[in-house]
């Protein structure tokens, strides 16, 4: 059903892209290559439990726990689930 000057189909086109978008974000932070003896952030050694788990490990797990907290500050999904919220 299309609304106003939209055809049909645009709004799930709409949010099949933000989903798109989310996955291909999520990907491109994905670690890739070879794991880390030290930490980039803060020098400590890395575990090798750590370094076998993760492939491609950069930080230790005080420093990814930051890291994680900073990204999620910044998120700018919508979590309510409406497809009116998403259009915004």
């Amino acid at each position: 059903m299309a609304g106003g000057w939209s055809r049909d189909g645009a709004v799930q086109d709409q949010i099949d892209n933000s989903v798109d978008d989310g996955v291909a974000q999520a990907r491109s932070r994905l670690p890739v290559g070879q794991s880390l003896l030290y930490c980039e952030e803060c020098d400590s050694p890395i575990p090798q439990a750590r370094r076998e788990a993760v492939i491609g490990v950069r930080l230790c797990v005080s420093c990814q726990q930051e890291a994680d907290k900073q990204f999620k500050s910044f998120s700018n999904f919508n979590r309510r689930a409406g497809k009116d919220s998403q259009l915004r």
